[in-house]
């Protein structure tokens, strides 16, 4: 039986014994705080379409099912970038991958400022999410570059916690763009903010220490030749395979990868669904005011950093005290998914406007907390040099639900007797789903386990 220092990822055992690189806090959180921008960016982006959408869909006079399909459209090669960009990843330095994906973000917002129409607003859309898909897990990717594995809890959760950062800042802020100057400066804003952060990014965006994927095939070979005395390359299929770790396959079909992958689905349902439709649901349902409604979506983000700033590092004291990957890791992402479900379903049938908005609070915000454990509960799992394809896998899969949510919700509502009525029913169908991708990801995610199946096959 093969055995692995308590604490210890699969990632951590499969690399070849060596000089381990030194942590570097200077430089490491300068890069993750240009991440945690780059994430607000990238979630002020997905929300301005729907801050905008009543006074859009007012001006443009589309029904509520063609918003949703133009909402949807964001998503349509959001999944599709993400994996192929997580398998070329490590072909490619993830200084560059950013900065590419955040000047495809500000030339995206054009087509909406120069011509305000249906298929503008498509292809726009369209642009933006194929450049955005990749930029959850390839973020990840680079910040675990910078962060050792007994270090990537509070990191994880503040680059999770970008979005949530994101969301609540720029809410009050794109309204009053809106709402003074038109839906259409909002966006302008945004691609001006983007080519901000391209200026910065080269001068401190570079790739960390702990990037072992390439170096340690080739150290692995190099070890190989000089001990046998075989010219280098003679070993070279089975000696990169050992260092890359089990199949691709494999290491995919593993309860804890599909697990994440489940609880993320779960997360980003809820996620689709206030994107498109809570500014909206806020101000036609609640009777709130634009301004209202952008301080409610600012509150929703407000629960989700204050859980994503929390949760995480709780859960990085108790690894360390010696708890299971699986009970720190695993059972929260799940049950974060759960509560969130179970909330959405009481939200139709509450009154009173405060308790409607703890509801929402709840059913938008509590979801956030799988989000960064569900890379960590992979990484446990990977070795290091798949990591950015699994990443880039586990990302298009759990993002799916942004394809055909808005568009699905927005069906929902205009074939009802009453727009009430159809905003109950997709948010019964929401929280029916969340309830089984939480129980999924409750029985599935075992780090500990998985990884002692993966090594032994090694």
């Amino acid at each position: 039986m093969v055995t692995r220092p308590v604490g210890s990822s699969l990632a951590d055992t499969a690399r070849p014994p060596s000089r381990e690189p030194s942590y570097d806090r200077r430089r490491a959180w300068p890069v993750l705080a240009m991440i945690v921008v780059f994430m607000m960016i990238s979630y002020a982006d997905k929300s301005v379409l729907g801050l905008a959408a009543v006074p859009l869909m007012d001006e443009l006079d589309i029904d509520k099912s063609t918003y949703g399909l133009i909402s949807s459209s964001f998503y349509l090669l959001y999944s599709l970038s993400g994996l192929v960009v997580g398998f070329f990843s490590a072909r490619f330095s993830s200084r560059a991958l950013l900065l590419v994906m955040a000047a495809l973000w500000a030339v995206a917002q054009l087509p909406v400022v120069l011509m305000a129409t249906v298929p503008a607003l498509v292809a726009g859309r369209v642009l933006l999410g194929a450049a955005e898909g990749p930029a959850p897990s390839m973020s990840m990717h680079a910040l675990y570059k910078w962060f050792p594995a007994g270090r990537r809890g509070l990191p994880s959760a503040l680059q999770i916690g970008g979005a949530a950062l994101g969301t609540a800042v720029s809410a009050p802020l794109l309204t009053w763009l809106i709402v003074d100057h038109g839906w259409r400066s909002a966006f302008v804003a945004l691609a001006v903010v983007s080519v901000l952060w391209c200026l910065v990014w080269p001068l401190v965006g570079h790739d960390g220490p702990f990037d072992a994927g390439r170096r340690q095939v080739e150290a692995m070979k190099a070890g190989e030749a000089g001990r046998t005395g075989k010219p280098e390359g003679a070993d070279g299929p089975r000696t990169a395979g050992a260092a890359a770790g089990p199949p691709l396959k494999t290491l995919l079909c593993s309860g804890t990868v599909m697990g994440g992958i489940v609880s993320a689905f779960g997360s980003h349902w809820a996620l689709a669904l206030s994107s498109a439709w809570l500014p909206v649901y806020l101000q036609t349902q609640l009777d709130l005011s634009a301004t209202g409604a952008s301080s409610a979506v600012s509150m929703v983000s407000a629960v989700s950093l204050v859980l994503l700033l929390t949760v995480p590092a709780y859960v990085d004291r108790l690894k360390r005290r010696g708890v299971s990957s699986r009970s720190a890791d695993g059972v929260p992402q799940g049950v974060a998914v759960l509560v969130a479900g179970g909330a959405l379903a009481l939200l139709p049938y509450a009154t009173g406007t405060a308790v409607q908005l703890a509801l929402v609070a709840v059913a938008f915000g509590c979801h956030a907390v799988a989000l960064p454990l569900h890379y960590v509960t992979t990484a446990a799992v990977v070795p290091e040099s798949r990591r950015g394809a699994v990443f880039g896998i586990v990302a298009a899969s759990g993002t799916l639900p942004g394809l055909f949510v808005p568009y699905l919700t927005g069906r929902l509502v205009d074939g009802a007797a009453s727009e009430s009525a159809g905003y109950t029913a997709a948010f019964l169908l929401s929280a029916a789903v969340m309830a089984v991708c939480g129980l999924l990801a409750v029985v599935t995610v075992r780090p500990e386990r998985d990884a002692r199946r993966l090594l032994s096959g090694l």
